[in-house]
């Protein structure tokens, strides 16, 4: 375990046995002193935080310019889809080896290594952009190449947040991170909205390949010794296996990952949907999908800054905001108005913020320290992975059958998947769903089961 300041004071066993989750219980707690935004009072988180909220207004501005590129040559909301498959199959395929390095390997020498080649793979999609030459394989090239260093770069950045402020304030951190990230979105869709109508997508991905200096030399400039201490996994064979046997027999950790893969690989997929919506439905330009992707970034933002106030999260709260981020997706596929599909973005921008704070930062927080690693590359995995599966199929439906099915879909699987994890927590957690009627004000409430309704498994 951890014996430096970033130590938990109660570090889990290698292989716990974990009790049954309870729904209604907090999964995660922390300090309440410090207010919103006390992680930036951490010299490291600063520089970290600094130079992210640069590298990530050239990664927006990259990804509204990949995806009108691709969809200007070819035509195709597939192709679209491909493209993000592409970037995100490496992640399926590899992503637990990615956690394993996250445990083995020095956290900051791994991040400069992955900024470096991610700052790299912007500058060359620039050089053939603006060259003239850049062809759509050209795209499905980089976008794998860049999947294949966040396979390493996600879960480092993820499990680095806790070296640089510590347990007590990790959950403050990842929402600032969430938040930080999509502040970048308000800037970066509109900017790349501009450049490209201005002087086409080359210099979008010029400007996001340049980003990538500021959060180099912002690990560069930090101070290692203020950074908390954390447990090296030892190399050894099994370690794969070793993380998922931990995950799997912890409840705590499989339902929210479970959850994150469904939504990940069919809720999220707004490149494909917005395109079509913008192109096919109110047949405006990439001004107009610009403008969609801010006004998510709006809600998301907000939803960040609400996550970070909070301090204590509910498995209702994971559970209650995926399915109102479906529901919420079913509904604006059905508007025919463009003013109210633009202002539902917003709340679907809070929602899928607040599922996605939540679920990271209570599994990050009941994950063993040596293994947070391996668990968070395990949920990056489902999260974002499930894309080359979802991203082709819903690219595929889209172009078939439409761009108002296409997002409802997106969002029935979603809501069915909150409905369906929410009633398995609720039967392991041995508590049963009421309706209390008292007073006049019908609520939904959680009590334990009586001996006779329990499974006769969990009597025995």
């Amino acid at each position: 375990m951890s014996t430096g300041p970033g130590a938990d004071s109660a570090p889990a066993p290698k292989h716990p046995t974990h009790p049954a989750p309870d729904p209604a219980s907090p999964v995660t707690t922390g300090r309440t002193r410090g207010g919103t935004f006390r992680s930036l009072k951490v010299r490291n988180y600063r520089l970290f935080a600094t130079g992210a909220m640069i590298s990530n207004t050239g990664t927006w501005m990259s990804r509204i310019a990949q995806d009108w590129l691709v969809l200007s040559i070819t035509g195709s909301s597939t192709a679209v889809g491909i493209t993000t498959a592409l970037q995100f199959l490496p992640m399926l395929l590899f992503g637990l080896y990615g956690g394993v390095l996250a445990d083995r390997c020095p956290r900051r020498r791994l991040l400069l290594f992955t900024q470096t080649a991610l700052g790299l793979c912007g500058l060359a999609l620039a050089a053939l952009t603006l060259s003239g030459h850049v062809q759509v394989w050209h795209v499905y090239l980089i976008a794998f190449l860049l999947g294949m260093v966040t396979v390493v770069d996600n879960p480092t950045r993820q499990v680095f947040v806790n070296e640089m402020v510590g347990p007590k304030d990790l959950r403050n951190a990842v929402s600032l991170n969430s938040a930080n990230f999509q502040s970048a979105r308000l800037v970066g869709p509109a900017v790349a909205g501009v450049l490209i109508t201005a002087v086409g997508s080359g210099w979008a991905f010029l400007i996001n390949g340049l980003s990538f200096a500021a959060p180099i030399i912002g690990l560069l400039l930090m101070r290692t010794s203020e950074l908390h201490k954390v447990e090296r996994a030892p190399r050894g064979k099994g370690q794969l296996r070793e993380g998922l046997r931990y995950v799997a027999g912890n409840p705590d950790l499989i339902w929210p990952i479970v959850l994150v893969g469904f939504i990940g690989t069919f809720g999220f997929n707004f490149p494909i949907w917005l395109s079509a919506f913008a192109d096919d439905v109110f047949h405006a330009g990439p001004g107009t999908y610009g403008l969609l992707n801010t006004l998510i970034a709006i809600g998301s933002v907000t939803g960040a800054l609400l996550a970070a106030r909070r301090v204590v999260a509910r498995r209702r709260l994971l559970v209650g905001a995926a399915l109102m981020f479906g529901v919420l997706e079913m509904v604006a596929a059905a508007t025919p108005y463009f003013w109210l599909f633009a202002a539902l973005m917003v709340p679907i921008g809070i929602f899928s913020l607040t599922f996605n704070v939540t679920a990271n930062s209570s599994v990050q927080l009941a994950t063993d320290p040596a293994m947070r690693g391996r668990v968070m590359s395990l949920f990056m995995m489902v999260f974002v992975g499930g894309t080359p599966i979802g991203g082709p199929l819903v690219g595929w439906l889209t172009d078939t059958c439409g761009a108002r099915i296409g997002f409802a879909a997106g969002g029935l699987i979603s809501a069915a998947a909150a409905g369906t994890v929410g009633l398995l927590l609720v039967r392991a957690g041995g508590l049963r769903v009421k309706l209390d009627l008292r007073r006049g004000h019908p609520r939904v409430v959680f009590v334990p089961r009586t001996p006779e309704e329990k499974p006769l498994a969990a009597t025995a």
